[in-house]
């Protein structure tokens, strides 16, 4: 079902909230949160893996899922998604909206 996102017209890297929270909800792929780490420490998606973009590498993104990247509002992110997609990396995706957007709809957060 994921992959299915992926292959939208608009921007395919691009989710919006509706197919970031079914991802997120129904696990189909791990969430990566490029933000530093005292920030993930402040509140991320509950089972995301923290990767901050200071010392980012494509190569250590997880390979058995999906990957659908995240950052507090979506500009970090689309710089991890553009290195990813460089390294080969065509099964990544990002959230532009970031953990702003995910909040302001009332996501889960978890400390």
């Amino acid at each position: 079902m994921f992959k299915n996102l992926f292959s939208r017209p608009a921007n395919p890297a691009e989710l919006d909230i509706e197919s970031f929270a079914r991802a997120v909800l129904g696990a189909e792929a791990t969430v990566v949160d490029v933000r530093e780490p005292h920030e993930f420490a402040a509140g991320h998606i509950p089972g995301a893996v923290n990767q901050p973009l200071s010392s980012f590498d494509p190569r250590n993104l997880p390979n058995t899922h999906s990957v659908v990247l995240i950052c507090q509002a979506g500009g970090r992110s689309r710089k991890a998604l553009d290195q990813a997609h460089a390294a080969g990396r065509n099964d990544i995706a990002h959230y532009p909206g970031g953990m702003s957007q995910w909040r302001a709809n009332g996501g889960d957060v978890a400390v």
